[in-house]
């Protein structure tokens, strides 16, 4: 069976790439070795899928060239999708910081992008091998098919109970395209035994900055039985290096507050003056670590002031994260400088495509990286099509 292109992997990105070529006029065949289309976007978001941010720009996503997103994020934006998504009659609200949910569920995403590759005529094989891969006198040669073009769409290892894996990279590798390490990213950190007191207190959750390499967001943080999480703690986790520092600022404005309390209750303890503003637990926890050695009454502004410092910079040192297994997303992956920014097409192998999450494109969390999965699949379907 002959095709204009084959397309490896029906996730988000993979889907959303044969749509845009098959009704464009190419023929598509689109493989997944999955029984279900779009396995990560149908448990997404509560299984009700975060499908975009309002707030996307290049700015937002991490690569070893951060310039590398802004032609395909400013070709097709959220507005183009969050349009599909209205003209199919889907509903959906916004929660903070930009993410858009659908109200129903995330399986009208799936069936909305199925939906496209049928209006396309696409192909559309699950349960299937890619089996072996060959390229020869122009034509790709997989999952017993044959094409002018191939798209590698297969994501990252991120997730591996739902089948992901690491193919892309070598699929990329057997065509000479190199491949920044790949390391899970939006993913939670596990702390060591210095820290067992926080993980003893796991399930509170708190509003806080966390910060780590000069990176800081404004978010929930979680204390869990293995370590953090949280949204805060999974956006740091990205730019995490091992043995960097994390920090938590769980009490802005601590100075001030403590001040506060030292007018109003002088006989009280470090204890009391952070449970007016904190979880308890989490409350008792601090107090012990910091131990104010006397009533607030007798605290002068120095002694308080050490404790804000501690309170705003509480400083985490962690020994991993949960891994792929827990991590939401790979960052790293195929080198973006083995790929046309316009067309997603490998310099130097004419008619090979990479996209999506199998590219070294990382978003924020808040979907982010859906967007990147719909632009850079856009981006690769248009230029599919237009080499027919």
């Amino acid at each position: 069976m002959h095709y204009d292109a084959i397309i490896l992997g029906a996730g988000g990105a993979g889907l959303m790439c044969a749509a845009t070529a098959g009704q464009a006029g190419a023929r598509v065949l689109l493989v997944d070795h999955a029984p279900k289309a779009g396995k990560k976007v149908l448990i997404s978001g509560g299984g009700r899928c975060n499908f975009t941010n309002t707030g996307t720009e290049a700015s937002r996503f991490l690569s070893e060239n951060p310039h590398f997103a802004k032609s395909a994020l400013s070709r097709y934006t959220q507005w183009d999708f969050l349009e599909l998504v209205q003209a199919h009659g889907i509903a959906w609200h916004e929660k903070t910081l930009g993410q858009l949910f659908c109200d129903d569920s995330a399986r009208q995403i799936v069936a909305m992008l199925l939906d496209e590759c049928a209006k396309g005529g696409v192909e559309v094989r699950l349960s299937t091998e890619i089996g072996e891969i060959s390229h020869a006198d122009g034509i790709y040669r997989a999952a017993g098919a044959t094409a002018p073009a191939l798209v590698i769409a297969t994501g990252g290892p991120s997730i591996p109970k739902m089948g992901a894996t690491g193919i892309a990279y070598d699929i990329a590798r057997q065509f000479g395209l190199n491949i920044v390490p790949p390391r899970p990213a939006l993913v939670p950190f596990t702390l060591g035994d210095d820290d067992a007191a926080f993980r003893d207190i796991s399930g509170v959750a708190v509003p806080s900055v966390a910060s780590v390499r000069g990176k800081s967001f404004e978010e929930a943080s979680l204390f869990t039985h293995r370590g953090l999480s949280g949204p805060a703690i999974l956006q740091v986790s990205s730019y995490w290096a091992p043995g960097a520092p994390v920090t938590i600022n769980v009490l802005p404005d601590a100075g001030a507050k403590l001040r506060d309390a030292r007018k109003r209750m002088p006989r009280a303890g470090l204890k009391a003056a952070l449970v007016e503003h904190l979880p308890k637990r989490l409350a008792d926890v601090l107090a012990v670590r910091i131990a104010l050695p006397t009533e607030l009454g007798n605290a002068s502004d120095t002694m308080l002031d050490g404790v804000a410092a501690r309170l705003e910079n509480l400083t985490f040192h962690p020994t991993g994260t949960e891994g792929y297994a827990k991590a939401e997303v790979t960052a790293g992956g195929i080198d973006t400088a083995a790929l046309s920014s316009k067309t997603m097409e490998a310099r130097t192998v004419p008619g090979l495509y990479a996209i999506g999450e199998a590219v070294d494109v990382t978003g924020w969390l808040g979907g982010y990286n859906f967007q990147w999965a719909w632009s850079s699949g856009v981006a690769a379907g248009q230029a599919i099509a237009a080499r027919r």
